[in-house]
């Protein structure tokens, strides 16, 4: 239950603040072209506070924290007083109109560069993309090998282990054949191609990584730390040694090392240890403990820490991190659009929507890893905001947008009536997308 509260919590704080920037952006531009604001309402439906402004504009904080919206001074909506005809919406001239209703998508915008830009102030951490392949996989058959550090996907550097799988998630759909540039351990560099024209069509991006088989490469089977007292030290080992074999066994990485000795103490508690010391291999006898550390399930140890992965920070000054904002804002926003014409077309499944629960539990997990991590799902969902609200859909702001494009055209406003139909149908498509993004949500569900 502490997960599902969790993720309400960051929900509601993710939609507060964005849902709250963007309104603000439509509210800003609306007061500096002269339009009367009635009501800036954060959330839906009864007013749970509400306070009127100097400037007569009334703010509240609604009960349902699922959105907001502006409500401007508007003759469609009812009559207006003759005193206050200069501030009416739709008296002011289409330009200012424009400017009005882009300014919401445009702020959440800004935010996603200010976001990013204070994500690569503050240093995001993360490890360094060096890789192994699950065997049998397309990864293995494309010649990856663990310890392979990745240094380009299809030409473009990459220097983190979350923007190396970033970029590879976004090829997946696509399902076009994808270059990558490795360095193995003994510095040798590689060109590899994944053949992701391979991948089965109409799954999402989770099946495609699964069947790729790319993973984080496990640490090196080296005692990184030897705690005193504990059964490793007290048989002779000492920090730095590699584990090379656990009773005859060979030993790939720690993870395997893990595991042997889970499974060899099962049968007996004293395990025979071949060490490389310096270039010199020494034999060891171990006796493990069965015991629960830290309230852990108890398991067999002989009190061995593993090494810690590469680390990769991304962290720069401010005018570095500013142009590191703006390209991974171009970089994040060209992949939305090349994602959402890949859907519209059919050759990317409708199953990468997500909804308010996928947002929700990425709000959870990214909120415990950390204020960068966090602001990077700010700016992330931000920036998808803005995109979505730019769409032609009549009852966005993209399709109010559309109608005063027309209008500039004709030259003069589209009917009423032609709003109303654009109306209806927008919001069928708008109730056909969010209805798909729940029902992925919930099929995700089932099956993790």
């Amino acid at each position: 239950m502490t997960s599902f509260f969790g993720s309400v919590f960051w929900l509601l704080v993710t939609l507060g603040v964005l849902v709250t920037f963007h309104e603000f952006g439509h509210y800003w531009v609306a007061r500096r072209c002269g339009v009367k604001v009635l009501r800036f309402s954060v959330g839906f439906g009864r007013a749970i506070w509400k306070r009127i402004g100097r400037d007569g504009t009334e703010y509240q904080i609604a009960a349902i924290p699922l959105g907001g919206y502006v409500k401007m001074l508007d003759a469609r909506e009812g009559e207006v007083d003759p005193a206050l005809r200069g501030q009416e919406f739709t008296g002011k001239s289409v330009w200012k109109r424009i400017a009005i209703v882009a300014a919401g998508p445009g702020f959440n915008l800004i935010f996603t560069i200010v976001a990013f830009w204070a994500m690569f102030m503050l240093g995001k951490p993360d490890v360094a993309p060096v890789v192994t392949a699950a065997p049998n996989s397309m990864a293995a058959a494309a010649g990856v090998q663990a310890g392979d550090r990745i240094l380009a996907v299809d030409g473009e550097p990459v220097t983190t282990w979350s923007d190396a799988m970033a970029a590879v998630a976004n090829a997946t759909l696509g399902r076009q054949p994808l270059p990558l540039t490795v360095r193995d351990a003994d510095g040798t560099r590689r060109q590899l191609v994944l053949p992701l024209d391979r991948l089965p069509a109409g799954q999402d991006v989770g099946h495609y990584l699964d069947t790729l088989g790319l993973k984080l490469a496990p640490p090196p089977a080296v005692a990184a730390t030897v705690i005193p007292g504990q059964p490793a030290a007290l048989a002779g080992m000492q920090g730095g040694d590699r584990i090379v074999s656990v009773n005859g066994k060979p030993v790939a990485d720690f993870s395997a090392f893990g595991e042997l000795v889970q499974q060899e103490a099962a049968k007996s508690p004293t395990l025979a240890l071949v060490v490389d010391r310096n270039g010199q291999r020494m034999k060891l006898d171990v006796t493990t403990r069965f015991e629960s550390l830290q309230g852990q399930p108890a398991r067999w140890v002989m009190g061995v820490g593993s090494p810690v992965a590469e680390l990769a920070t991304l962290h720069y000054g401010p005018l570095r991190a500013l142009g590191a904002s703006l390209d991974a804002t171009w970089r994040n926003t060209t992949q939305t659009f090349g994602m959402l014409g890949k859907m519209l077309t059919g050759e990317a499944s409708t199953k990468n929507l997500s909804g308010v629960i996928g947002i929700a539990e990425v709000a959870n997990a990214s909120a415990s890893m950390g204020l960068p991590w966090f602001l990077q799902f700010l700016a992330l969902v931000s920036l998808s905001l803005a995109i979505l609200n730019l769409l032609p859909i009549p009852v966005l702001d993209g399709g109010h947008l559309l109608y005063y494009l027309v209008e500039l055209v004709k030259g003069s406003p589209v009917s009423e009536q032609v709003m109303i139909v654009g109306q209806y149908i927008g919001l069928a498509l708008l109730f056909t997308l969010m209805g798909l993004a729940f029902y992925n949500d919930i099929h995700r569900m089932l099956l993790s």
